[in-house]
C-alpha cells in the first residue's frame, strides 16, 4: 500500500477511468457475443481474462510512454510505432488463445491465419487501446507541466518576497544607523537645524525601507528621493569627501523598478571606494533610455580595484548578490549586474526593459507641464 500511496493521485484516478471505460466496452460486446452470436458461458470469461491482460499492458504503456519521454519526438514516435506492434500481437495473440486455441486450433499457421483476420476491423480495437492510453498519459503531462510552472512561480514569488526581507535587513543595517545617530548627536551642538534635517531624511529613509517589502514595484522617483536622502545622511558623516551626482532621462521617471534596488550600489562605492579613500570622491549615478531599454548605472572615482575588501554592498556580504538575483527575478537573466573595477574607480550597471516606453513618455511630459 505504501508503494500506492507515493504514485500521483492523478495517475491512479486516470488508470482506474481508463479500466473501467474498457470493461463496460468488454461487458458490452461479451454480452452481445454471448446472445446473438455464441450462447457459450466461456465467451463471457474470455472477455474477462482479456479485460485482465488489458489492465496489465495499460500500467507497461504507461512505463514504457514515461521512458520514452525522456528521448526526443522522433525517437518517442518511432518507440510508439514499436510499442503499437507489440501491443497488437500480444493482444492478439492472447485472444486467439482464448478462442481457436482452446478449440484445437493449436498450430502456427491457425495463429497466422488468425492474426491476419485481426488486421481488419478487429486489429482497430487494439490499436485504439494503446493510442488511447499513450494519449491519455501525454494529456497528463502536458497538464502537469502547466501545474509544475504554476508551482514554480508560486516558489519564486515567496522567494523573492524572502530575499526582499533579507534584503531590507542587511542594507538598512545597524553600521548606518549607528553613523546616522552619531552624526545627529554631533548636530545637536553644533547645528540643531541641520540636526532636525537629517532625523527628517532618516525617517524617510526607513519609512521607504518599511514600506518597501509590501511594494512589488516603485516609480524611479521615488527610488532616487530614497538614494538621495541616504547619501545626504551618509554626507552628514564624510562631509566634503563624498560628493554625488545624478544624470536621469526624464523619460524613464515614471518607469517601475524594485525597491531598493540602487541602495546597495550606492553603499558599495561609499562603503569600499569613497570611504577608505583619503581625498574622498564622487559617486555618480545615471539613468538612460535607449528605446524600450532602460540602462542604470552607478559609478564612482574610488579605490576600485585597490579597494581592500571585494565589493559586496552589505555588512552580511548578500547586498550586491541579492540585488542580482532579484533583477533577474523581476526582469530575466540578461538583467544581470555588470560589474567593472579599475584604477580609476568602479562601476557597476545593468538594463531593465520598459514594456510600455510611450505610455511612460506621455506620463513624463505631463508632470513636466504640470509643474
Amino acid at each position: 500500500m505504501k508503494s500506492l500511496d507515493r504514485i500521483p493521485k492523478i495517475w491512479r484516478h486516470a488508470y482506474g477511468l481508463i479500466c473501467l471505460w474498457y470493461f463496460l466496452n468488454f461487458l458490452v460486446s461479451a454480452i452481445i457475443e454471448w446472445k446473438f452470436v455464441n450462447p457459450a458461458y466461456y465467451v463471457l470469461w474470455n472477455a474477462l481474462f482479456l479485460f485482465e491482460a488489458l489492465c496489465v499492458f495499460i500500467i507497461l504503456i504507461f512505463l514504457w510512454a514515461h521512458w520514452l519521454s525522456w528521448f526526443k519526438p522522433v525517437v518517442q514516435i518511432i518507440g510508439h510505432a514499436i510499442g503499437l506492434v507489440m501491443f497488437f500481437l500480444l493482444m492478439g495473440t492472447l485472444s486467439y488463445f482464448f478462442t481457436d486455441y482452446m478449440d484445437g486450433l493449436v498450430y502456427f499457421d491457425h495463429w497466422k491465419e488468425y492474426m491476419l483476420e485481426l488486421l481488419g476491423w478487429d486489429a482497430l480495437r487494439f490499436h485504439d487501446q494503446y493510442i488511447i492510453t499513450v494519449g491519455v498519459y501525454y494529456v497528463i503531462r502536458y497538464f502537469e507541466g502547466l501545474q509544475r510552472k504554476d508551482s514554480e512561480k508560486s516558489a519564486l514569488a515567496i522567494k523573492n518576497r524572502e530575499m526582499q526581507i533579507s534584503l531590507l535587513k542587511a542594507q538598512i543595517n545597524p553600521h548606518f544607523l549607528f553613523n546616522a545617530l552619531n552624526s545627529i548627536s554631533t548636530l545637536i551642538n553644533s547645528s540643531k537645524e541641520q540636526a532636525r534635517r537629517v532625523i527628517t531624511q532618516l525617517s524617510d529613509v526607513f519609512r521607504y525601507a518599511l514600506d518597501a517589502h509590501s511594494e512589488e514595484m516603485v516609480k524611479l522617483t521615488k527610488e532616487i528621493e530614497f538614494i538621495e536622502n541616504y547619501v545626504k545622511i551618509q554626507q552628514v558623516r564624510f562631509g566634503d569627501r563624498l560628493n554625488f551626482e545624478r544624470d536621469i532621462d526624464p523619460t524613464c521617471l515614471n518607469i517601475k523598478v524594485p525597491p531598493m534596488i540602487l541602495q546597495p550600489l550606492v553603499e558599495n562605492s561609499v562603503k569600499y571606494g569613497i570611504g577608505p579613500k583619503q581625498e574622498g570622491g564622487t559617486i555618480s549615478l545615471t539613468v538612460r533610455r535607449s528605446g524600450n531599454i532602460i540602462f542604470f548605472e552607478v559609478k564612482d572615482n574610488g579605490l576600485g580595484v585597490n579597494a581592500k575588501k571585494v565589493m559586496d554592498g552589505s555588512s552580511s556580504g548578500i547586498g550586491m548578490s541579492n540585488t542580482d538575483l532579484r533583477l533577474k527575478s523581476y526582469f530575466g537573466p540578461q538583467s544581470r549586474l555588470r560589474v567593472r573595477a579599475t584604477d580609476k574607480g568602479y562601476s557597476v550597471n545593468f538594463f531593465i526593459e520598459d514594456r510600455d516606453p510611450l505610455k511612460k513618455l506621455m506620463e513624463s511630459e505631463l508632470e513636466k507641464q504640470s509643474l
